[in-house]
């Protein structure tokens, strides 16, 4: 293998690992923003939860069964 063979090799072994950098930071750029959203949709979740609960005051309990039961 002479130079120009071992260059051009070389040459096409870093355009695939720089295609696959890239993808790779596609891929998690992509992620990033699915976990912002689904952070920003439980904090949404979570504070319409709690104000649920507020509304109903605190919880009643029904008549306990009794031990042996």
């Amino acid at each position: 293998m002479n130079d120009a063979e071992r260059l051009e090799t070389i040459e096409v072994k870093l355009a695939h690992l720089e295609r696959g950098l890239q993808e790779l930071s596609d891929v998690v750029i992509r992620q990033q923003r699915e976990i912002d959203a689904l952070t920003n949709a439980n904090r949404v979740l979570a504070e319409r939860l709690q104000a649920l609960l507020e509304q109903m005051g605190p919880p009643e309990f029904p008549q306990e069964i009794p031990p042996h039961y």
